[in-house]
């Protein structure tokens, strides 16, 4: 079971990349598995449930002390199990909000305990405890188990366990581990069965008519270059009519079998082939590509007009269109009405699809299946984006060509046929062309030379192998070259050099790897075959990179290109960990201290690519890399400079980090690279760097010694989005202190800020109004923001489409109205504007059910905007909230119910809706905001007395009592008033009971 979470679970990073489980049903389903699992391991192996952990297994928890009852030791800060292991210590451990448990049966009784949060407390225990089988057992236990016949008896396994680690409950300890295998299998033949049972074959197959050259179009419609048509229903939208023609495929407005004219029009723009129109038009396709195409010979039922042969060719501009030349290597371009066949492209042969009369399938999920148990589990995941491909350009007939594309046609026919001698001197002969042009790249793959070129690697020749790297280097600087290479295998026989003992050889290898590893397919290939172990020891040749002798340059050479390649290659999550894995991070860091630029802008390149991931961002600082990266932000290479910004932005999400830069003197640097406005992605870095430092208040103070508020403020304006995005994030964080509004407001930045509230980018959204919000609070900046009427503008981002989006308008609304001049009359002014707020209490996302409670907390302060709030039914929403147990919903919450309770019935209409006794609960929060916010709540609700009935039977008193002790005013009035009122309803009722 643990092992099955690890590979088939969906896994995301969050801002903070922390590994969390994603929301999807696949997860769903294996946290009930897991669930089922240790609930039934309690009742039918109770002795096996007794078994303790090699390690305890830790967590953040949703209970509290006060949930646990017989069988502990409880106080207000901790919480211990009676039960112990052999050593004395506590088989459960509570100290809020962390949790460590050492045993199923505890943890089955945890489980209990939580009721109605029980998969919400699993999926925690998941996401603290990744390893959890090694966690369980031990490390050395479960590589043991893993190489063993786990089919032979448990008596057998025990003997050689105990030769291995002397243990009491080895045999116990055996029956979980076979028990938790068990369960493992019959999760993966759950997974299976339901892939199977919602899969649905759709078949592509030979049409009726196919004429001779390989077209299904009618002949009419092959003279506009039409070849076939194809009809596909993808499980998430609706049927595609296509049209695959020399130009590329689009759609058509549904072909019938009649021929009507009207039918072939085009609607849609032109695509290079079926895949690329298939991942614009389906975004499941585009997610499952890599494993929705396979092969079967089996069905005889037409479903679509398209021959395999046309299908598998559909490039953009599916053959060269050109005449037969006089030389020997000529090339030949099948036109519309022509008689030569389409044959299949090297990508899908390398499918194993061939065009023998069979037919061919492509296996889709039934539209039933969509998002019930995606075909991503058997998939391998990566975290970069695929390389967009762009339409290869070529010369649309002969006389257009240079000499130079057929000279070099020429010299691979000699390498074709040539001796060893032969070979080298047409090697040598090739490079003297421009290998960077485009034709010259073109020509040697047109000719066939990539094969030779890529054989040349595989011999014994080290002359043949340098000069087949030296051109290969070059020439891979083609998108469809390097893609090619990849599909031959070249690859890894560039992989395999990096072994060699010629250091020439290496650094060729090594620079060829970092040119074709820029597409996600190739930066796998390099993983898969060891290249990133090899990669990382190239790093380590250099003895001294102070004082290097003449044959240390070498060395300097391989590290650097090992570098390169290393920087190609970690734009993938798995070749990140790989060269983490492999010791690359210290070697990094020394060659960082290198005084060579060319070596320093590869390895900042790949640290900065790395530092998206926190065991990276930890290992920078750790390792003292912070103060390099700070002394090159002084460098004179613009490159290396923004390298090192862009690692600093990354790294400075930790407050360690920003006080290490503060510490470094490395503020003052960046602030003068936002000098080098013309540069702007240089200046994107720069201003990113300085938004995630600024977010240290301390930070701040030193930026405005160097004037930096004021330099910012001018980047408001004529700067491509990724630099404003990191502008006005910056902005948002100087506006936090005082004095620095004033400045906004005295520099102009009120009204450009404004202005960005209408643009579409999510990310700059997010920041303008945090940034609009903080300005907000000071009155004369909101005396500026209404009149550009920047509060409706914040107020429709509520209908963006982004939760975060959401949630960060929400929040710049409260200040916005607390600070507005007529605060009420410009609210009910918007239209729809209270109804599109009280609807988004229906959102899923905390943080928009947070913000937005906050709002309704600051509109309900005017009583007729409150009485329209009640109208559109505020009250029944805000009680289905408060079975919560986030506790910055719990307090702005709280908030909201206590404003609203200002107005009519609506005191009692929260009691009406149960809302009253999960108040209640909030008591026990250990967060002060929770308690006072509450108490207010509470207070206003006991002025109804049925409300009072329930706070008395819910305990509220005792907290209450406890909160008057407080040194909060606010929160002590607010705790006595509610105790009041409790207990004058008390006297009543006994006055009452004795008159009667």
């Amino acid at each position: 079971m643990g092992g099955l979470l690890t590979r088939a679970a969906q896994w995301t990073n969050d801002s903070s990349g922390c590994c969390k489980l994603e929301a999807t049903q696949l997860n769903e389903f294996l946290l009930k598995e897991v669930l089922h699992f240790t609930e039934q391991l309690m009742v039918q192996h109770p002795e096996e449930a007794t078994h303790v952990f090699e390690e305890p297994l830790v967590w953040s928890t949703t209970l509290e002390a006060s949930d646990f009852k017989a069988g502990y030791d409880v106080s207000d800060l901790l919480v211990e199990s009676h039960d112990k292991d052999s050593e004395g210590r506590p088989l459960l451990r509570l100290k809020p909000p962390t949790i460590s448990v050492r045993s199923f049966s505890q943890l089955s009784k945890l489980l209990h305990l939580a009721e109605n949060n029980t998969l919400a407390e699993v999926r925690e225990c998941l996401q603290g405890n990744k390893d959890l089988v090694a966690i369980i057992f031990g490390r050395s236990f479960v590589s043991f188990m893993e190489k063993e016949d786990v089919n032979q008896d448990v008596q057998s396994l025990m003997v050689k366990i105990k030769e291995r680690e002397p243990s009491e409950d080895v045999e116990a300890k055996i029956k979980v581990f076979l028990l938790l295998q068990k369960k493992d299998k019959e999760i993966l033949n759950k997974l299976l069965q339901h892939v199977t049972e919602q899969s649905e074959r759709v078949w592509i197959v030979f049409s009726d008519y196919e004429f001779s050259n390989g077209c299904n179009a009618p002949l009419w419609r092959q003279l506009l270059g039409e070849i076939c048509y194809v009809v596909l229903t993808p499980c998430d939208t609706d049927t595609l009519y296509i049209t695959c023609s020399n130009d590329g495929v689009f759609l058509n407005k549904g072909i019938k079998q009649d021929g009507q004219e009207s039918g072939y029009e085009r609607i849609s723009e032109v695509y290079r082939d079926l895949v690329t129109l298939l991942k614009h038009r389906s975004p499941y396709f585009a997610a499952n590509i890599k494993t929705q195409v396979q092969k079967s010979l089996c069905c005889k039922t037409p479903v679509t007009f398209v021959t395999f042969s046309n299908l598998i060719n559909l490039n953009v501009k599916q053959q060269e269109n050109k005449e037969e030349e006089k030389t020997v290597h000529h090339h030949v371009r099948n036109k519309a009405c022509g008689t030569t066949k389409y044959e299949p492209c090297p990508r899908w042969r390398k499918l194993g699809l061939s065009s023998t009369r069979g037919y061919v399938i492509i296996l889709l999920p039934h539209k039933s299946s969509v998002g019930a148990m995606p075909s991503e589990l058997f998939s391998e995941s990566s975290s970069e984006s695929e390389e967009e491909e762009q339409p290869e350009r070529r010369q649309e007939n002969n006389t257009d060509l240079p000499s130079e594309y057929w000279q070099i046609q020429k010299l691979v026919i000699y390498l074709k046929g040539g001796n060893q001698t032969a070979t080298v001197l047409t090697l040598c002969a090739m490079m003297d062309f421009n290998l960077m042009q485009e034709t010259c790249q073109l020509a040697i793959r047109d000719a066939g030379g990539l094969e030779v070129l890529i054989n040349l690697l595989d011999t014994d020749e080290v002359k043949c192998k340098i000069g087949s790297l030296k051109i290969l280097r070059k020439i891979c600087n083609n998108m469809q070259i390097r893609r090619i290479i990849v599909d031959m295998g070249g690859l890894q026989s560039v992989v395999k050099i990096l072994d060699s003992p010629v250091k020439d050889l290496k650094a060729l290898a090594a620079e060829t790897i970092a040119n074709v590893a820029k597409f996600r397919r190739a930066r796998r290939t390099v993983r898969q075959h060891g290249g990133i172990k090899k990669l990382v020891k190239l790093l380590a040749c250099v003895p001294n990179l102070a004082t290097l002798s003449v044959n240390q340059e070498q060395d300097v050479e391989v590290a650097r290109c090992g570098a390169l390649a290393l920087w190609s290659c970690s734009n993938s999550t798995k070749n990140k960990e790989a060269i983490r894995r492999a010791g690359g991070i210290p070697l990094l860091g020394r060659l960082l201290k290198s005084p060579h630029e060319n070596m320093l802008i590869p390895v900042v390149g790949t640290l900065q690519e790395c530092a998206s991931e926190e065991s990276y961002r930890i290992a920078i600082q750790t390792e003292g890399m912070i103060k390099d990266l700070v002394i090159n932000l002084s460098s004179d290479n613009d490159e290396l400079q923004m390298h090192c910004a862009s690692a600093i932005f990354k790294c400075a999400e930790d407050k360690q980090t920003r006080d290490l830069v503060r510490k470094y003197k490395g503020l003052q640097p960046l602030v003068t690279l936002l000098g080098k406005a013309n540069n702007k992605e240089l200046l994107a870095a720069a201003t990113g760097a300085i938004w995630k430092c600024s977010i240290s208040k301390e930070n701040v103070a030193k930026f405005q010694e160097f004037k930096a508020l004021e330099i910012i403020v001018g980047l408001l304006t004529d700067q491509p989005e990724e630099v404003l995005v990191n502008v006005v994030g910056a902005l948002g964080e100087f506006a936090q202190i005082s004095a620095n509004k004033a400045i906004i407001r005295k520099c102009g930045g009120i009204r450009p800020l404004v202005g960005l509230l209408t643009g579409t980018n999510q990310a700059l959204l997010v920041n303008v109004t945090k940034a609009v919000g903080a300005c907000a609070t000071d009155k004369d900046n909101m005396a500026i923001i209404d009149q550009l009427d920047g509060v409706r503008l914040v107020w429709s981002l509520l209908k963006n489409s982004s939760a975060d989006v959401q949630s960060s308008a929400a929040w710049a609304l409260c200040p916005c109205i607390k600070n507005a001049k007529d605060a009420g009359e410009m609210v009910r002014s918007l239209v729809g504007g209270l109804e599109l707020i009280v609807n988004l209490l229906k959102s899923t996302n905390i943080e928009v059910q947070a913000s937005i409670c906050a709002v309704v907390a600051t509109i309900a302060k005017d009583k007729e905007n409150l009485a329209v709030l009640t109208d559109h039914g505020v009250i029944p929403l805000l009680a289905k909230l408060t079975n919560t147990s986030d506790n910055r919903l719990r307090r702005y919450l709280a908030d909201a119910i206590g404003h609203c309770c200002m107005w009519g019935t609506n005191r009692s209409s929260f009691g009406d809706a149960t809302a009253v006794a999960p108040l209640v609960r909030y008591l026990k929060a250990k967060d002060s905001w929770v308690n006072q916010s509450t108490a207010m709540a509470l207070y206003q609700l006991s002025k109804d007395p049925y409300n009072c009935i329930t706070m008395y039977e819910k305990g509220a008193v005792k907290p209450l009592i406890q909160l008057m002790g407080s040194d909060d005013e606010t929160l002590q009035e607010a705790a006595a008033g509610c105790v009041r009122n409790i207990r004058l309803l008390a006297q009543a009722n006994r006055q009452a009971r004795l008159f009667n």
